[in-house]
């Protein structure tokens, strides 16, 4: 690969850390962001160092945001007995786009993958077992985790550690896609289409 000033080199290199992006890609980036103004550069820098200045981890759900806790586990029109538990703190806003969910959220921070040193410890299952001993108005949990090999494992493993006769624990509905045939749906998918039937 052709050598470029180290400026070029040290933000292309930067770019290809981010999820998807290779080399060749980073380079067309960084190419498309010299022919920028320099305003434009500016505020790009900004808004990068007010990320990394600004936001935080909510101390109640584990989400982003400005300030201690986050809007969601502060509003008191929330509904305490629903716990969603998600990967992702990006998850949250794709439920909350529904507007059909109203209750509390816990960010895990990823799925249990052991070759990959996803364990137990690694993501926030201990914290979610605290905050469910503190909290004694939940009673259900939905498990909102990715229909994945490491999301199931996840799944199974919170089903047997927070087991409770007073409480249920639920997982979100699975099946055909809007739009698609079932010549290309997997048996998993299927199966649960099947299973989750509903009458007409």
């Amino acid at each position: 690969m052709r050598r470029f000033p180290e400026p070029i080199s040290n933000l292309v290199a930067a770019f290809a850390r981010l999820p998807g992006v290779g080399p060749k890609t980073a380079l067309r980036y960084v190419f498309y962001l010299l022919q920028q103004p320099k305003f434009d550069l500016d505020v790009m820098a900004r808004a990068l160092t007010q990320l990394g200045e600004r936001i935080q981890t909510c101390s109640r759900c584990y989400t982003y945001t400005e300030s201690e806790t986050c809007e969601i586990c502060l509003d008191p029109k929330r509904d305490p007995s629903l716990l969603c538990v998600v990967e992702e703190a990006r998850d949250i806003s794709t439920i909350e786009a529904t507007g059909m969910y109203s209750g509390f959220y816990h960010v895990l921070g990823g799925t249990l993958n052991p070759i990959e040193g996803m364990t137990p410890d690694t993501i926030r299952l201990r914290q979610l077992k605290a905050r469910l001993e503190t909290s004694p108005d939940v009673k259900e949990i939905i498990l909102a985790l990715s229909p994945t090999a490491h999301g199931e494992a996840t799944i199974m493993f919170i089903q047997k550690q927070l087991a409770s006769p007073g409480r249920t624990m639920t997982r979100l509905a699975r099946g055909l896609p809007l739009g698609a045939t079932l010549e290309f749906a997997d048996e998993v998918t299927l199966t649960d289409a099947l299973k989750g039937r509903k009458k007409l």
